[in-house]
Formats: C-alpha cells, sequence, structure tokens
C-alpha cells in the first residue's frame, strides 16, 4: 500500500489527503513532526519537508506540488474520474492560480504564523523553536484572514465553486487551509457567509470526514470544528 508522510495541522498534506479521498485512492498515513524529522523521514527525504508520497512501488515524491502533478499524472488518468484540475486549458490555469494563491499567500499571511506560533512553538522543545507564542504575530495572522474569505466570498458570488461550476483542486488547497486555522477556533466565518456556506459544503462531504477526526494530543479542536452545522 502507498503511504502518505503527513502531520494533521500540516494543510499542504492536507490537500494531498483530500485528493487522495476524493479518487478513493487508499494510503497509509505516516505522522512526522515537521520541527522534528525522524531519521528515517529524513533519509526518504533529507529537506524534511511535507507531504511526501510512497507510492507502491517505492517511489518517493516529495513536496505538495511534485506529490499533486504525480497523482493526476499516474492516477488521476486511470480512475475514470474527472481532473481536478479542470476540464479546459482556462479552467486548469484558474485553479492553479488559486492553489497559488492559497498555498503562497495565505500560507504566508495567514497560515505560518499562527500555526507556527499556536502549534510548533508550543509541542517544539527549545532546542527546536519551541517557547512562548509570539502574539504579535498571531495577532496579524488573525488580521490578515479576512481578505482572504472576503476574496473566497467574491468568488462565490459568480461561481458555484472557487474555480467554476464543479469541485476543483483549488477548493480542496483553500479548505486545507482553512481547516488548519478553524481547528485552532480563529476563523472568523461570521465576517463572510458565502465563504461559510461554501465551506459548509466542503465540510459536509465524506472526502472530508478523516480530517474533521484529526485529534492533537493535548490540544484539541473546539466543538464547532467537526460540527457540520456551525
Amino acid at each position: 500500500m502507498a503511504t502518505l508522510h503527513h502531520y494533521p495541522l500540516d494543510p499542504f498534506s492536507r490537500r494531498i489527503r483530500l485528493w487522495l479521498a476524493e479518487h478513493e485512492i487508499t494510503a497509509e498515513l505516516a505522522d512526522e513532526l515537521p520541527w522534528a524529522p525522524r531519521k528515517p523521514f529524513l533519509t526518504l527525504n533529507p529537506s524534511g519537508v511535507l507531504p511526501v508520497f510512497v507510492d507502491d512501488d517505492g517511489s518517493a515524491i516529495t513536496g505538495v506540488e511534485a506529490v499533486s502533478e504525480y497523482l493526476e499524472e499516474s492516477r488521476a488518468s486511470k480512475d475514470g474520474k474527472a481532473s481536478l484540475l479542470g476540464a479546459t486549458p482556462v479552467e486548469r490555469a484558474e485553479t492553479r492560480r488559486l492553489i497559488a494563491w492559497f498555498d503562497v499567500r495565505f500560507f504566508r499571511e495567514v497560515g505560518r504564523p499562527i500555526l507556527t506560533e499556536k502549534i510548533e512553538r508550543r509541542f517544539a522543545k527549545p532546542e527546536q523553536g519551541g517557547g512562548a507564542p509570539n502574539m504579535t504575530a498571531v495577532r496579524a495572522g488573525l488580521k490578515n484572514i479576512r481578505p482572504h474569505l472576503a476574496l473566497i466570498g467574491a468568488l462565490l458570488e459568480k461561481r458555484n465553486w472557487l474555480a467554476g461550476d464543479e469541485l476543483s483542486s483549488a477548493d480542496l488547497a483553500a479548505a486545507a487551509h482553512l481547516s488548519c486555522i478553524d481547528y485552532l477556533g480563529d476563523v472568523p466565518w461570521s465576517e463572510s457567509e458565502p465563504a461559510k456556506d461554501w465551506y459548509a459544503r466542503i465540510k459536509s462531504r465524506p472526502t472530508f470526514r478523516s480530517l474533521l477526526a484529526d485529534h492533537i494530543r493535548g490540544m484539541p479542536p473546539p466543538r464547532s470544528y467537526a460540527d457540520l452545522d456551525f
């Protein structure tokens, strides 16, 4: 069986988990701590970057974009399902544009400061960068999330899903990033009703259940995290 090396609150790993679930592909999950990767994992991937997908034949694909493209080429073209990148060059370009928006800009402005300060610093040892969180960085991340919710709302005024009429990897990327922040109870859903309605739709999909079942020891999510009627 294939293996996905991941961390439950790593948004890039979550995107791949959602993609695999949408394509009904089973993979064993191997937990890795981003701030303290195990030696066997570093042997597999010296950069220590998550996620890493190890296929049935032992091929190790590292990094979210490489894993995503590998799965599209090796799996999506064979399972008879529509590509989550889109059907036309224009649709695929828009999907990739939005994936980049969330993987780069959202993560830089929101995800990295909040997750680093509230998760990594809490659980990492001092020599691994652990310690008291920088609340200035957290507050900046919480402030920055609002324009991203507004962007989602603006897109949904014209579309059924973020990149068009059908669910795409853009929705998976956005949901993966937001779900990590939602695990901490830090998404101000009241700021955008369209964004909240969209998240409720994707959160209600069977493929999202494994994410809602995630539980970080010592840091349980708020009740609303797994509540489909939040």
